[in-house]
């Protein structure tokens, strides 16, 4: 199946693309910046070229073009502003996931696939998240674009177009082109030290996820929805992770939810004159605290997928923050290569 693929230069898409090709499907990208899509891709064992078609996915008119040469679309082009380097997320978020689904609607392909977020059911009214959850109101920025997306690509379902929606929660692995979001806050706690505070994350590996969307590229069976939540850790649970890949020990540092909310609020403002690099932010500090399980078992049975074990997508990320200049090597202690790893592996 010729699948158009958006934001194929980004982590999602970059991963979505290999997983597509490994499945027997023929890749079509629709990018803003051909140039980097090809050295994402060839970073990733893609270097035969794949057909490509330049748009910006604001731009109605070049995407209806580039979407004219697939039989199925997989939508993963967004701005994630959570960590504070969001963009135009009105314009991404909501304009360009209308250009994208709505026209791919009317000119027939099927299936429309689009990647949402877990984010739309936070803050949550229950103790895990579910399939029939309630979308939430979101107080941050990129929760309202995305939530309004959401209702939009949910009145095409209701419509009875053959919309899959995906939700992954906060997607790891290597080889992220920018960094941002859950593989930025790897980094952040790392080498800043971890907050310990109510709530948690829930990790999926970039690899599984795009698993999970190449097995969405089937046609006919109309209007879907998978949840994708991976693997939920409570803050300490996930330093302790780390400890464990690295062998190494992490910082810790109590950080009550009142307080990490004034200090994201805090941060948000001192960004605004100054360069400080960890990813905190008020957006950040909210989803944090409130993340709750999300049970993904109807996703995983209903597609036959099996995910890595948490310690491996959170070894392969680390090892590969090091490895790119990101992250100094004596943070990811044992992960290191030998060249690089020092005597002292304390976090």
């Amino acid at each position: 199946m010729r699948v158009v693929v958006t934001g194929a230069s980004g982590f999602v898409g970059c991963h979505a693309v290999a997983a597509l090709q490994a499945a027997g499907h023929e890749p079509v990208l629709l990018v803003r910046n051909p140039q980097k899509a090809v050295k994402v891709l060839s970073i990733l064992g893609i270097t035969d070229p794949v057909e490509t078609h330049e748009a910006d996915i604001r731009d109605a008119r070049a995407v209806r073009e580039g979407l004219r040469h697939g039989e199925s679309v997989l939508h993963t082009a967004a701005e994630v502003g959570v960590t504070g380097h969001g963009g135009d997320l009105v314009g991404t978020n909501v304009t360009g996931l209308r250009n994208v689904l709505g026209q791919a609607v009317e000119l027939g392909l099927d299936p429309v696939i689009h990647v949402s977020t877990t984010a739309v059911f936070v803050p949550p009214r229950g103790p895990v998240i579910t399939i029939d959850s309630p979308l939430a109101s979101p107080r941050t920025a990129y929760g309202r674009t995305k939530a309004a997306g959401e209702r939009y690509a949910r009145a095409l379902q209701d419509e009875g177009h053959p919309v899959t929606l995906v939700y992954p929660s906060g997607v790891i692995g290597p080889h992220q082109p920018t960094l941002d979001s859950m593989v930025e806050g790897l980094r952040g706690g790392l080498d800043q030290g971890w907050p310990m505070t109510a709530g948690g994350v829930a990790l999926i590996d970039v690899r599984d996820l795009a698993t999970v969307l190449a097995r969405c590229a089937e046609p006919g069976r109309g209007p879907r929805r998978f949840l994708l939540g991976g693997h939920f850790l409570r803050w300490a649970e996930l330093a302790d992770v780390c400890d464990e890949v690295t062998g190494g020990r992490c910082r810790r540092f109590p950080a009550p939810a009142p307080l990490l909310k004034a200090a994201g609020s805090l941060l948000d403002g001192l960004k605004r004159v100054k360069r400080i690099d960890y990813p905190l932010t008020r957006d950040a500090a909210d989803i944090m605290v409130s993340m709750v399980p999300v049970d993904d078992t109807a996703t995983l049975d209903a597609l036959d997928v099996r995910l890595r074990p948490v310690q491996e997508s959170v070894a392969d990320t680390l090892r590969w923050l090091a490895e790119a200049g990101h992250l100094a090597p004596r943070r990811v202690g044992r992960l290191a290569r030998p060249s690089e790893n020092e005597e002292d592996i304390t976090l």
